[in-house]
């Protein structure tokens, strides 16, 4: 037997971690277990359905072929069980479609969400690949730059699917409006982005717009509801909550006339506490300009700074 003192030192994106084997040798277990579960119950639910000569129609076919789905804690191999209709010929078959494995599925959701995460960050389409290694493991492979690329432009058509929808069955009795500013990759001239929440007389809640706009100005909040008008949003709620920005009170005074108005309570006791706390501040500094005030379980000591 050899030995040696070489330390092998570990690589960007390359690391062994023995709880990380542990969660995914589990999460590839309780997967397993879930799929077997799944189809069981698939099975079950078409028992009564016989073949010409008695026996059930839908019969277990072995597996597919093992694929990995890239998760939160790296690749998880999984096979997904197969079902044979023994009565479909010439008729119409049964289908099963696992709906914890879709057919096509190579990343869980949670990592779906995580990907436009970091490229709002400001990841390049060409580091995902060496940053998800980082996270995910060195086998956190098929996110390369095409990929990632093919995922915006999905991102760009789901996105304008979504502003283009009808709204003429939408009713909200209260809305919600903000602008959010954020580090992510917005136009030259799109410093925040206009968000509007409404609520339904039921109560249930629902973004109703989203949008770039220039700050939070009048103009850019009025083109945004003008669109939601032209989408068929054409009664206005009864009543819109938003902070004390004023380009947004602007433009409902035209867009929505008949709409109650009233400042949204956190942002205004924020900025009261702001206020107070900087001027309670400024005041201590004041009546303490060369002393530290420090408490320690009740007693109260102060160190004078004095010059050499």
């Amino acid at each position: 037997m050899t030995q040696d003192n070489i330390i092998k030192l570990s690589q960007p994106g390359m690391f062994s971690d023995p709880l990380t084997e542990v969660l995914r040798d589990g999460a590839r277990a309780l997967l397993a277990h879930a799929v077997e579960a799944e189809v069981a119950d698939f099975l079950g639910g078409h028992a009564d359905k016989l073949t010409d000569d008695g026996h059930r129609r839908l019969v277990r076919h072995g597996h597919l072929p093992e694929r990995e789905i890239m998760t939160g804690i790296g690749p998880v191999a999984v096979r997904c069980p197969r079902v044979r209709d023994r009565a479909a010929d010439g008729g119409e078959r049964i289908r099963y479609s696992s709906a914890i494995l879709p057919p096509y599925a190579r990343r869980s959701k949670s990592l779906e969400v995580l990907i436009p995460v970091l490229y709002l960050k400001g990841i390049s389409t060409g580091d995902f690949e060496e940053a998800l290694a980082a996270l995910l493991g060195k086998d956190a492979g098929g996110l390369s730059a095409s990929t990632i690329a093919r995922l915006k432009e999905a991102w760009i058509d789901e996105h304008a699917r979504w502003r283009e929808r009808e709204l003429s069955a939408k009713r909200y009795v209260y809305a919600w409006a903000d602008g959010i500013y954020v580090q992510a990759r917005l136009e030259d001239d799109a410093q925040c982005l206009l968000v509007i929440i409404g609520a339904t007389a039921e109560g249930k809640k629902e973004l109703v717009g989203l949008a770039d706009g220039i700050r939070e100005s009048a103009q850019s909040w009025k083109e945004l509801l003008l669109d939601l008008k032209r989408r068929g949003l054409t009664i206005d709620p009864q009543l819109a909550v938003a902070d004390g920005a004023l380009g947004f009170w602007k433009a409902i005074d035209e867009v929505w006339p008949k709409t109650r108005a009233q400042r949204c309570w956190v942002h205004k006791t924020a900025n009261v506490l702001s206020k107070l706390y900087a001027r309670q501040t400024r005041s201590r500094a004041r009546s303490r300009p060369s002393g530290i005030e420090r408490s320690d379980q009740g007693a109260v000591s102060q160190t004078r700074l004095h010059s050499q």
